[in-house]
């Protein structure tokens, strides 16, 4: 394929309370409230996006609230830990922070990172890593010397995953370690794992959950290119979905996990300031006549005080 992926364009999940997650992902984690907008598929429900200073492809995480949604279960077919670059020398200050906020740890694969689950029980990673890209956020609640830098990578749970493996390589991936059941895929400043469970139960959708893992491509005529290219491997794609903030395609790999494919522009600042990212709540141009009945559906939220 002639078209390019630049890594991990975002990761979104389904959580429970939506002040909790706020709290928990700009108050603990110290990421920025980059966009509140809802589901476009749901307008009902939020859309909270959390990422560095300007929201970069690549540093976002995003999430669907459904605060009387059902709990999900961990299992194949399912992205089941996020990792999250931060700063080398920065580890020990995130083992304390964490204990400082009651955040129970957990074993790591890599000695130099360290793991626990949010509060809706997905499981997240911080990894140091060097020279990770990131446009800082300066306003937060955490200094610039250990702040997250943006998702270094991804853990898919797979009940075989040799075909994964291949759709990863023809999307330019190369696997570069392999340690027991589990296969590192590394393009540019991304990594997959893919993590082999033949034995483990299948996961189910709700909180603590990943819906879907989006990869980067550079423009709308690349993205094409992909859509094309995966429907000629017979790969059922759905057409290009316009999300405000990048346009999407989206399809399962051969494990089950949601696949998307996410152009980088035009950005969260298409309907704000960089300077406001994240402020007030932001409604597609189709549900703007709406936002009335919108906002008595949706949580008020407190939103993060800057600094």
């Amino acid at each position: 394929m002639a078209a390019t992926i630049l890594g991990i364009h975002h990761v979104t999940a389904i959580c429970g309370d939506p002040q909790q997650n706020v709290d928990f992902y700009t108050g603990v984690l110290g990421l920025r409230l980059v966009k509140l907008t809802v589901n476009f598929d749901d307008p009902a429900t939020y859309h909270l996006y959390y990422g560095d200073g300007a929201g970069s492809p690549g540093s976002i995480i995003t999430f669907f609230p459904y605060a009387e949604g059902r709990p999900g279960r961990a299992g194949t077919g399912q992205v089941s830990t996020t990792t999250y670059a931060i700063p080398k020398g920065s580890l020990q200050f995130w083992k304390d922070r964490l204990a400082g906020f009651e955040v129970q740890t957990q074993p790591c694969t890599a000695v130099d990172s360290v793991c626990f689950d949010d509060p809706d029980g997905l499981s997240v990673e911080l990894l140091e890593t060097e020279d990770f890209p990131t446009i800082e956020w300066t306003r937060g609640p955490i200094g610039a010397e250990s702040a997250i830098r943006g998702i270094a990578g991804a853990t898919l749970s797979e009940e075989g995953y040799e075909q994964t493996a291949k759709l990863l390589e023809r999307m330019g991936f190369s696997l570069t370690a392999e340690h027991g059941n589990r296969f590192r895929y590394e393009i540019g400043h991304s990594f997959i794992d893919l993590l082999c469970q033949p034995d483990a139960a299948p996961a189910h959708g709700g909180r603590g959950t990943v819906h879907h893992i989006a990869f980067r491509t550079p423009d709308d005529a690349q993205q094409h290119e992909w859509r094309n290219a995966l429907v000629k491997q017979d790969f059922n794609v759905s057409p290009v979905m316009d999300r405000e903030y990048f346009h999407s395609i989206y399809f399962r790999e051969p494990g089950g996990v949601l696949f998307e494919i996410a152009t980088d522009p035009p950005g969260f600042s298409v309907d704000e300031s960089l300077e406001s990212l994240g402020t007030k709540l932001q409604l597609p141009p189709v549900y703007e006549p709406l936002r009335s009945q919108i906002e008595k559906l949706v949580t008020p939220l407190v939103l993060p005080a800057v600094d």
